[in-house]
């Protein structure tokens, strides 16, 4: 089965690119999932497999279910440690972009991402890739960029001497990123990187535990509540939103993650195409982030773009709104109206 993905020129400039750098940065987007962890902890164990000493740097906080991941602890968190951080890209000379398309997403790493001296290399599976980088590989039919790191892997012939520290954390990042290979996960060839992924003893049953059976008491009632009393349900129009407060949040004493995959959960209502989560958040007044789950052929991505602020893939998509979580609501239903000769 054909993996390779990079050019026979690119796969020359990449591993020059390797191979001449001494520091090098791993950095994903901000509010990190499981395919930003997930492709940045592989890369890294590829890189010190060929003799380096990358440094995986995160905008800030990553969910409690991912921590279990090996090699997390390594990880620098830039609103904690900025100082360390500012001064690891004022040395880079290699710094890999992962799973972000423009440099925004890394939020208030941008300024120290854009000014670095290193040379860039983006590696990304979603649309408009705009990223000042000396290579791109933007593939946006992959499922995710651990997908991707891992075909880069396999093709810089570096996948054999590799083992569980590599292959969990890109298993990790595939699942997470198709929902447990639930949608954009139809093409053979994923199923052959699973395949050669298990040859390095990884228990994927237990890995799947460790991300989704893996919450708080607190995290289940709140699932209940935001089903039962949150919900809003327009069957006409086969979609739905749910609008979560400040004060909701802290009546069920939210961690970040607590909220992860809840908006898939309305998908299962017969019919249904849309389903849309409004979170306000935690500390910053006027501050409302979104998420859109969709089926088939439901655009996401277009309609986080009008009215959300936002993008990303046609079923998976997300963004925030500047506005109380009033207002929040009334952009949804209006997002709803927008585009129900979509949904009906």
């Amino acid at each position: 089965m054909e993996l390779n993905i990079l050019t026979e020129d690119q796969l020359a400039q990449l591993s020059q690119l390797i191979s001449e750098a001494e520091n090098i940065i791993i950095t994903c987007h901000t509010n990190a999932d499981g395919d930003a962890i997930g492709s940045s902890l592989g890369l890294a164990e590829y890189l010190r497999s060929v003799g380096k000493e990358p440094t995986v740097i995160v905008p800030d906080q990553f969910p409690d279910f991912l921590q279990w991941m090996p090699n997390t602890e390594k990880i620098v968190r830039y609103d904690k440690h900025k100082e360390k951080a500012d001064m690891l890209f004022a040395i880079a000379d290699l710094v890999f972009c992962l799973d972000y398309n423009v440099p925004s997403r890394v939020d208030q790493m941008q300024e120290a991402l854009v000014n670095t001296k290193a040379c860039r290399v983006l590696i990304d599976h979603h649309l408009g890739p705009d990223v000042p980088a000396v290579l791109t590989v933007s593939k946006p039919e992959a499922c995710s960029t651990s997908e991707l790191v891992f075909r880069i892997v396999w093709q810089l012939g570096g996948f054999e001497k590799l083992g569980k520290q590599f292959a969990t954390p890109i298993y990790c990042g595939m699942m997470t990123d198709t929902g447990g290979f639930t949608f954009n996960s139809c093409d053979p060839a994923i199923y052959f990187i699973i395949s050669q992924l298990l040859t390095k003893g990884i228990n994927k049953d237990k890995i799947y535990r460790n991300v989704y059976h893996n919450y708080s008491e607190n995290r289940l009632r709140l699932t209940g509540y935001v089903m039962f009393e949150k919900l809003v349900v327009d069957m006409e129009r086969h979609a739905s939103y749910y609008a979560l407060t400040r004060q909701d949040l802290k009546r069920f004493h939210f961690v970040k993650g607590d909220a992860e995959g809840l908006v898939n959960m309305p998908l299962q209502i017969k019919g249904h195409k849309l389903s849309i989560s409004l979170r306000e958040d935690t500390e910053k007044n006027n501050l409302v982030w979104v998420s859109l789950r969709s089926v088939d052929q439901f655009p996401c991505n277009k309609m986080a773009e009008e009215f959300f602020n936002g993008g990303g893939h046609l079923n998976a998509s997300g963004g925030r709104l500047s506005c109380s979580i009033e207002e929040a609501v009334d952009i949804a239903r209006q997002a709803i109206l927008k585009y129900e000769n979509l949904l009906k």
